[in-house]
């Protein structure tokens, strides 16, 4: 073992506090954490072990009023041994005398025994080998290695998966997939839309970065994760009295959102979901912003972004268009009128390059929303686009499709950095379109005023010694593109020109709106959200920042923001979520079909959506819980005391990295309470393993019968305790026999396990302990 200091600990609270610094691990028996130490299995390794065993009085085992009380650091041999815990506790006894070797019983305290960390030869490989998913890391090795002792009832999530860490708005990818797996498509929509209100429309235009992290990569295709998301966000447009509902409590607050864009649109959704009045001001014929004007009808439709404003509409959210703060309506005006305001104005305005000729060219924004003035072959043979993001995508093959011979393409960046993403890249191309990556412009060709095309220069660097950007160009290695028309998408800007001297809001370096972590600008209760905060980004992004407007706003005006939490505990494992598998991919028109107007790509159908959420691997852990006591516990009613609170024993353990407990940092098990059974009562507790005097568990039972209410607790087949719900309700009411007993086996297991192939044999073994468990209950006499 490494050098660490060792801390006899004379109180609770001296240990409470010296565990509370970090980097610091507790021990009694020791039996867990020694073997831990010794093989290093941890990414931390302590610099403090704190030895509670020398602290008095927590060595005992007592009956006080009703109520049978444990010590954390009482033996397991000696509650094993105890004549009290075997006449009257039965499962208790069972249990303690089934954990590992008398030796170890004779260390080993039942504290200890409760808090140990999770059975998995992954987990538990020395020289923390595999940095698995309980350690921080990003995937359950088990799920693809030796599963053989692993849960059959499916993974439990451990913490933000890598797909929802990708996401802006941190979208809960795994547990909305598991509930399509399922068939529950509100479930799935209802997960989804705590975060993002949008679905229908991301679906469609979101950058999808959560793909590029998903752990199907590592074999070949990521889950088509946006193609799911398209087919619920349909399902949503389709339901929308259950999804978009009025909210059934008004709180009597009105805002005012300024932008009816993506961050405009979702915290109009979160605030009026919160019983809010919301009016939606937006300078368009339409509200929606760039979904509406900006993006191509082939990537979406205008009828859908339609279909959401509509239900948005349903909701009660009103939307006065045509209206163009600082002209037709003052902020000053908003102010007054309104509780809380928030500006979502996005970023229209061109930026200014400071190239030679510039007048000359053409705001691809402008040419993306006023694109019915470029038909009928204005635009052109030759049309040269100066960008690498999505919007210069957007541009490029919105040109091609409107009858240009010839559409290339510039950008600074080289290929495989440019930001757009791949499918635009290749939808590009595959229509013809002549990508240059890695080339700047030098200048506008020009002949009076007439365009001619661009000078291009070579980028040979972006970005300077302390990570700025600042491209350096190579003046000996140039070209010209020849093209009638140039249009620019470098980038665009915020309009703030209705900030004035009569109503000054504070501005950040960037000569954006400055806003706090709440979303508040300088003024108080006045917000803002989107690319007018954080300059051009995706949609998701503005989403998420729309949302976090919300709460800062609902926060500001002492309204709960009203979000009901659909997330499952467990995330079920499917046969068909295995390394390699190809990902769906979407039905499009053919090459020749395609049409300005018409949308490229077809929703997958929900058959063939719930397929591809099997391919996800849900990247949760598949460790068991091993301790023989905890069942027993749960099965007698126990609670869980520590030096801070006290908590039911079903509650006392979770999923957590590395720990299988809920206890914090700083707490302690102190005492164990159990009532006194009933008249009646019998409880029994019988554990498999392949060497009955040491292994740990493949399965245990514990139960108790015969009093108001049967309980039934599984441990060693998921990765907490399991309390096995189904089987009290086969047993309840009834006596026990051979027939209800098998009975319960069967309802403790069959329809809830999702086992790997390795791990199907556990199911029987369930049936049949929990079949002996309850027999043993029974007076043979």
């Amino acid at each position: 073992m490494k050098a660490f200091n060792h801390v006899n600990a004379k109180t609770l609270d001296e240990a409470s506090k010296l565990l509370s610094r970090g980097e610091t691990s507790v021990i009694a028996g020791g039996t867990d954490l020694l073997g831990t130490l010794k093989d290093d299995i941890l990414p931390m390794y302590p610099k403090t072990v704190v030895n509670i065993k020398t602290i008095p009085g927590l060595d005992y085992i007592k009956e006080e009023n009703g109520t049978l009380k444990i010590g954390a650091n009482t033996r397991i041999a000696d509650i094993a041994n105890s004549a009290v815990i075997s006449e009257k506790y039965t499962a208790l006894a069972q249990a303690a005398k089934a954990v590992s070797t008398p030796n170890l019983r004779e260390m080993s305290t039942i504290g200890g025994n409760l808090s140990q960390l999770p059975r998995c030869w992954y987990f538990r490989k020395a020289d923390n080998r595999f940095e698995c998913i309980r350690k921080g890391g990003t995937e359950c090795f088990a799920m693809q290695g030796d599963n053989r002792y692993h849960s059959v009832l499916g993974g439990a999530k451990v913490s933000a998966t890598p797909c929802q860490q990708e996401c802006p708005a941190a979208t809960d990818i795994p547990s909305y997939q598991a509930q399509i797996r399922k068939g529950n498509w509100d479930a799935a929509a209802r997960i989804i839309m705590q975060v993002n209100p949008l679905p229908a429309l991301t679906g469609r235009v979101c950058a999808h970065f959560c793909q590029n992290k998903c752990n199907q990569c590592s074999a070949g295709d990521s889950v088509n994760i946006n193609g799911v998301e398209r087919t619920l966000g349909d399902y949503i447009l389709e339901n929308t009295e259950k999804f978009y509902p009025a909210p059934a409590k008004e709180t009597g607050k009105s805002v005012a959102i300024v932008g009816g864009g993506p961050a405009g649109l979702s915290a109009a959704y979160y605030l009026r979901k919160a019983g809010n009045k919301v009016t939606v001001y937006d300078v368009k014929d339409e509200p929606g912003g760039m979904l509406m004007y900006a993006i191509p009808a082939y990537r979406l439709p205008k009828e859908i972004v339609r279909k959401v404003i509509k239900a948005l509409e349903g909701m009660g959210i009103v939307f006065k268009t045509n209206q163009k703060i600082g002209e037709t309506v003052l902020p000053e005006e908003l102010e007054k009128q309104y509780d809380s305001v928030c500006y979502s104005t996005g970023t229209w305005k061109r930026p200014v390059a400071g190239l030679s000729g510039e007048e000359l060219t053409t705001f691809g924004l402008d040419f993306l929303t006023d694109v019915k003035k470029w038909m009928d072959g204005k635009l052109g043979s030759e049309v040269f686009v100066m960008g690498g993001g999505n919007v210069a995508m957007d541009v490029a093959v919105t040109a091609k499709r409107l009858g240009a011979e010839k559409v290339t393409m510039a950008c600074l960046e080289t290929r495989d950095i440019m930001p757009a993403s791949k499918e635009e890249i290749a939808r590009a191309e595959e229509e013809g379109i002549v990508i240059y990556p890695g080339w700047g412009m030098s200048k506008v060709v020009e002949e009076n005023g007439i365009v001619k095309g661009m000078e291009l220069q070579k980028c040979v660097k972006l970005y300077d010694e302390n990570g700025r950007f600042s491209p350096t160009y190579d003046p000996d290695d140039k070209m010209v593109i020849n093209a009638g028309n140039i249009l620019m998408a470098i980038g665009q800007s915020v309009d703030l020109s209705f900030l004035d001297e009569k109503y000054q809001v504070k501005l950040s370096a960037r000569g954006l709106i400055d806003i706090d972590d709440a979303s508040q600008t300088s003024r108080p209760g006045i917000f803002a959200a989107g690319d007018a905060t954080t300059g051009p980004g995706t949609v998701i992004r503005a989403i998420d920042k729309g949302h976090t407007a919300a709460r800062g706003m609902l926060k500001y005006l002492g309204v709960e923001e009203n979000l009901a939490n659909e997330a499952p505990t467990y995330l079920k494992s499917d046969p068909e979520g295995i390394l390699g598998t190809k990902a769906l991919v979407l039905k499009e028109v053919s090459l020749s079909e395609r049409k300005l107007e018409v949308e490229d790509a077809f929703t997958a159908s929900l058959e063939e959506a719930t397929t591809e959420a099997r391919r996800c691997l849900t990247c949760s852990c598949y460790a068991v819980h091993a301790s023989d006591i905890a069942p027993a516990l749960i099965a007698l009613d126990a609670k869980i005391v520590t030096n801070s609170r006290t908590l039911d024993a079903e509650d006392f353990f979770t999923v957590k990295i590395p720990g299988s407990t809920v206890a914090a940092i700083d707490e302690l098990v102190t005492e164990i309470q159990i009532p006194s059974p009933k008249a009646g009562e019998k409880s029994a507790f019988i554990k498999f393993a392949f060497r009955k005097s040491i292994d740990f568990p493949v399965v245990n039972a514990a139960v108790k019968v015969g009093g108001d209410a049967p309980r039934v607790a599984l441990n060693a087949v998921s990765p907490k305790p399991y309390r096995a719900l189904k089987a009290e309700a086969a047993l309840a009411g009834k006596a026990i026999d051979e027939a209800v007993a098998e009975t319960a086996g069967a309802a403790a297991i069959s329809e809830l396990a999702q086992p790997f192939e390795a791990t199907k044999y556990k199911i029987q073994i369930v049936k049949t302990m929990v079949k002996r468990a309850l027999l043993a209950t029974v007076d043979k006499g």
